[in-house]
């Protein structure tokens, strides 16, 4: 294939391009903030999970505690029932007596269920402060995650806006140049890592990064100064310049 040096040496100014196009999609995909918004995501669904559970141990405490006020208040009503009558001495002295001793009952059950209550009453705020350390760690968590979002879209924004910029550079670049060298170009760049051309200096290949052996310099030497010259080794073209080292 033919091409004007001047023409040769424009394909290193499209691979610049290329290679930065190609820089700034492996910043898109390797934004720390991605790996910081997973490690967020995994810590959130966790912290959710705990949530759910002491919200259960607090729901089941406060449905214990609200049966045991019930209870409480039946013993009550019984006791105020039973007290009025004794209060009123009417009656054979048998059942009131019966009524003094149920009086004595209900006060043993009153006290023994206020006391279960106050157990469970303490262990409700224990389990209060439990499901308020894990909501204020969610909302930490979650404020820290919008940060992160915010991050990441900044980036994301500037990585577009370079990527816009050099796309528009390139686009007349590609299109002054010879369309089956472009073609050749791109078919190497594909194959190669994104590199298809690559300065040679100093007898050494700027795509693989060898040395020209002195039959490949020999080669090149004798090559018309508008052969497009490909590297043995890694099959770039190779651009000459006064650097080359021939």
């Amino acid at each position: 294939m033919k091409a004007d040096p001047k023409v040769q040496r424009r394909l290193l100014d499209l691979q610049a391009i290329d290679t930065a196009l190609a820089q700034l999609a492996h910043r898109r995909r390797t934004l720390p903030e991605r790996a910081e918004l997973e490690a967020l995501a995994r810590e959130l669904s966790a912290l959710e999970d705990q949530r759910v559970r002491a919200q259960v141990s607090v729901d089941d405490l406060d449905r214990d505690i609200a049966r045991l006020e019930k209870d409480i208040d039946q013993v009550r009503a019984r006791k105020d029932k039973d007290e009025a009558r004794l209060a009123a001495g009417t009656g054979p002295a048998r059942e009131l007596e019966a009524l003094q001793h149920e009086l004595v009952s209900l006060n043993r059950r009153q006290s023994e269920l206020e006391d279960a209550e106050l157990e469970l009453m303490e262990q409700r705020e224990t389990a209060q402060g439990v499901l308020d350390g894990i909501e204020q760690r969610l909302a930490e968590a979650r404020d820290k995650r919008a940060g992160v979002e915010r991050r990441r879209d900044e980036n994301l924004a500037e990585i577009a806006k370079d990527e816009e910029f050099k796309s528009t550079s390139r686009q007349p670049l590609a299109a002054d140049l010879p369309a089956d060298l472009i073609a050749l170009y791109d078919k190497i760049r594909e194959s190669s890592g994104g590199l298809g051309a690559a300065l040679l200096r100093a007898g050494r290949c700027g795509g693989c990064r060898l040395e020209l052996s002195g039959a490949d310099r020999a080669r090149i030497r004798a090559a018309a100064p508008d052969e497009v010259v490909r590297c043995e080794e890694c099959r770039r073209i190779m651009v000459r310049t006064e650097e080359s080292g021939l």
